[in-house]
């Protein structure tokens, strides 16, 4: 059921407006007794569900017990990355998430549907695995904050990937991102019905029903003069992210008419700090780059490849080395079999070939970053060449060159149109 709904790719929604629609919604859901917040974490900043969930706090009060990050296999939140995303929301609210042990299996999707959606590629089965709190803790609402926009590995993020994937498990989040991966990006990104969210559907259908899941979807834009929120959609089943997917792919997709020979990207040192986070770079524009063209990351924040020790050591064991090698690498060794979403990192991570990328790191060194099969260059001095407070997104003159800018890779999706449609 919808509770709220209202956005286009024209509307502007204040502060004001996103407490009002909030409150409506949850006005239409009665009182409720124990409240749980399931928001995106400080790498969802832009997602505006941070100021959600502390309008969500002032809307209960104490009924609102436990507030827990989707981390999937991110870092947790430091006191810092708290204040900076949910503003004077209680410190004490928030849960951290063990992707590797506070986790509880609902059921399990056949391997004869994953087999289905994934064309034959894979028939493994499917664990519907969340953090154990939304089961055990006794709620009568699960809030689930964030926002719709194109993502590398269920097409568009949020939605229920939010539950199966931020608080899942090591083998969903494993075996979820390697079904896209092997099926193609390229084939999902920007689509809201793909194969790996048929598979969080059919959790959805088979498994959650008995959760009091809410889910709260924002749909943002990027513009000149900072993100604006075109949209806001809060339900408890697929409409909600259907609207919301809709209206992200008219206002986060770019569609070009030609393909790009050099694309500059930054990387907010707030959000990126890892490859893990910063190849949004690499996912988000490989549609649009011309073959031989170049990627040039500008990445002020980035100290590491993997959110997690063991998923950096084999990135940089490994390298990104493209579909064809990754799965010959799967085969071989078993390590990176018990790890898929690694092994599918490394597949999102590559160019394939087609175009070269050269991260700009202010933490890593030259040795750190060739090694996995990127080229560099000095930060500080293609700061000055491509000064970000300088340029405009989109087309740039820069030194009589023409580049395409983009502030933040996070917040859309770009494509040459016969790419894209082939």
């Amino acid at each position: 059921m919808l509770y709220y709904a209202r956005g286009s790719e024209t509307d502007n929604l204040t502060g004001e407006d996103l407490r009002q629609g909030l409150c409506q919604a949850l006005d239409k859901l009665g009182a409720k007794s124990k409240v749980l917040a399931v928001p995106p974490d400080g790498t969802r900043f832009y997602s505006r569900a941070g100021e959600l969930t502390r309008l969500a706090w002032q809307y209960y009060g104490d009924k609102l017990t436990d507030i827990l990050p989707a981390l999937g296999t991110h870092f947790a939140m430091t006191e810092a990355e708290i204040k900076r995303m949910y503003g004077d929301t209680p410190p004490n609210l928030f849960r951290k998430h063990d992707w590797r042990n506070d986790i509880v299996t609902l059921g399990r999707v056949p391997g004869e549907f994953i087999k289905q959606v994934s064309e034959g590629k894979l028939d493994y089965d499917w664990p519907a695995q969340v953090n154990k709190l939304l089961v055990e803790g006794g709620f009568d609402m699960i809030l689930s904050p964030g926002q719709v926009v194109p993502h590398e590995v269920v097409g568009m993020a949020n939605y229920n990937k939010n539950i199966f994937v931020g608080t899942g498990g090591a083998e969903g989040i494993n075996k979820s991102h390697f079904l896209g991966a092997v099926f193609g990006m390229e084939r999902m990104m920007g689509r809201a019905d793909t194969p790996v969210r048929k598979v969080l559907n059919y959790a959805s259908d088979h498994f959650t029903k008995h959760l009091p899941i809410i889910y709260v979807q924002t749909v943002v834009a990027a513009t000149e003069n900072g993100s604006v929120v075109r949209g806001l959609f809060i339900g408890d089943d697929i409409e909600c992210f259907n609207r919301a997917a809709a209206l992200s792919l008219k206002v986060n997709f770019q569609m070009l008419d030609k393909p790009l020979k050099k694309v500059v990207v930054y990387l907010d040192p707030h959000e990126f700090k890892s490859t893990w986070l910063g190849n949004k770079s690499i996912y988000r524009t490989r549609m649009v780059m011309a073959d031989g063209g170049e990627l040039i990351v500008l990445a002020p924040g980035l100290k590491e490849f993997g959110e997690d020790k063991e998923i950096d050591r084999l990135i940089r064991k490994y390298g990104y080395v493209g579909t064809d090698k990754v799965l010959q690498l799967v085969k071989q060794n078993k390590e990176l079999q018990d790890n898929l979403s690694a092994a599918a990192h490394l597949i999102h991570g590559s160019s394939e070939g087609r175009f070269s990328i050269t991260y700009c790191p202010a933490h890593l060194s030259q040795k750190e970053i060739e090694s996995v099969n990127f080229q560099y260059a000095d930060l500080n001095t293609m700061l000055k060449r491509y000064n970000p407070e300088r340029l405009k997104n989109g087309v740039n003159i820069v030194n009589c060159e023409e580049i395409f800018f983009i502030s933040n890779p996070g917040m859309g999706l770009w494509a040459w149109k016969e790419r894209f449609n082939k």
